[in-house]
């Protein structure tokens, strides 16, 4: 099904090119289509906002009430609602975790720290293209919870994606306000406030090329968490993973979009064999087959590498959304791991269970900006001041020190500040 690569510098060079141009081709048109609607939001508010959502998706935008909320919730199946339950404990508790505490300490002359404080408002975007995502309401809601946002705002298209499934999700995460509303339009009211469709302080959550486009162009005005693009996995296995985990464990990123990739990288060649193998077997029998093959197709690829040690210093090259390590003693390969979004340890860890039920956050850096980009979290809905108090004889003991800088720097204002406590 794929073709089974020995690795060399200039292979694998193009292929991090290739995975990290998955979206190149389009950048182009959604940034100029996204920037015009910004613009028009800003300038027109609410009707600009109807006037689109009626465009995209044949209906104008509103509001669920919390019975809209609670029927939605009734009509979902009692086994997924409670399997939702307990992921959204296990998300609640590792996102509390996460929250950066307020410290202030004692140094000479006086007291320094910083406070941490939630941010007001915040807009969570829940996608709702070929799939509806219940999994994404909880992953985005909680951590905004959990760090004490004052009130958190998702938006959704209105479409399919407004599903029993998904309100029930929304409701058991404790979302403040539900609109119905999607793609760019939703952006641009979420930036500059839109008639009921209020101002927020940071955008968060997954969607397509255009929903991230918008974002990037949204950053400054409010913040992002970031610019999430198509979904990625890196299995690194040694010659003792079983090759029909491995190749379920990459089609399961694969099935998400044409756009996805799924990338073996492995020390046996028996392995590599096997493991395209089970990807042919295994696709045939798959709903979503067509999606898989255009994936593999495009972004797939199996790699040979001299060494598990090699094959960690590639992934890290390709810094991928998912790294599974299928390796024994995967723990101690950790360290080797730099750049991933997320890493599953281990046969028994699949990148599935990270998706639904482990509770660290499946919304990821894609694209390879794991090299600078974190999970969203907790840590991500929060904001910090400095504080600083000196005594009157701390202030004394420094003030020449800070008038020399000043004035190095010709700022006498400055200097003045210090040296008016003195005359």
């Amino acid at each position: 099904m794929l073709e089974i690569r020995e690795v060399s510098a200039d292979s694998f060079v193009q292929l991090v090119q290739n995975l990290r141009g998955r979206s190149d081709g389009i950048n182009a048109e959604t940034e100029r289509v996204a920037a015009a609607i910004l613009e028009d939001v800003r300038l027109r508010g609410y009707e600009a906002v109807k006037e689109y959502s009626l465009k995209f998706d044949g209906v104008e935008p509103y509001e669920l009430s919390k019975a809209d909320l609670d029927r939605a919730a009734d009509r979902c199946p009692k086994e997924l609602c409670r399997a939702l339950e307990r992921a959204a404990e296990n998300i609640m508790d590792y996102q509390k975790r996460l929250v950066p505490k307020s410290d202030i300490w004692e140094v000479p002359g006086g007291r320094v720290g910083r406070v941490v404080r939630p941010l007001d408002r915040v807009g969570l975007y829940v996608p709702g293209g070929q799939a509806t995502y219940p999994s994404t309401a909880l992953m985005t809601i909680i951590p905004a919870k959990a760090a004490g946002v004052g009130e958190v705002v998702v938006v959704t298209p209105p479409t399919k994606n407004l599903s029993a499934k998904v309100m029930a999700a929304v409701k058991i995460a404790g979302a403040d306000r539900v609109i119905a509303v999607g793609g760019m339009p939703a952006i641009a009211a979420l930036t500059f406030g839109a008639g009921f469709i209020p101002r927020v302080d940071k955008l968060a959550g997954p969607g397509n090329a255009y929903v991230a486009t918008a974002k990037r162009l949204a950053f400054g005005k409010v913040d992002i968490d970031m610019v999430a693009g198509p979904s990625e996995i890196v299995v690194v296995a040694d010659g003792r993973a079983d090759p029909v985990h491995a190749a379920a464990d990459m089609l399961s990123q694969a099935e998400h979009d044409p756009l996805a990739c799924a990338v073996l990288l492995t020390d046996s060649m028996e392995l590599a064999k096997a493991v395209d193998a089970e990807l042919e077997r295994q696709t045939a029998y798959l709903d979503r087959s067509e999606i898989i093959r255009a994936s593999l197709a495009g972004y797939g690829a199996i790699v040979v590498c001299n060494s598990i040690q090699d094959a960690c210093g590639l992934a890290n090259e390709i810094a991928p959304e998912h790294v599974e390590l299928m390796v024994e003693n995967a723990t101690e390969y950790l360290p080797l791991v730099r750049n991933a979004g997320a890493v599953f340890l281990g046969g028994s860890s699949p990148e599935p269970l990270g998706d639904y039920m482990a509770g660290p956050c499946h919304v990821l850096p894609t694209a390879g900006t794991a090299r600078f980009f974190s999970p969203l979290s907790s840590e991500s809905f929060v904001k910090a001041m400095s504080v600083i108090e000196y005594t009157e004889s701390g202030l004394a003991d420094v003030a020449e020190d800070i008038v020399r800088i000043a004035k190095a720097e010709g700022l006498n204002a400055h200097a003045n500040s210090i040296e008016v406590r003195y005359k």
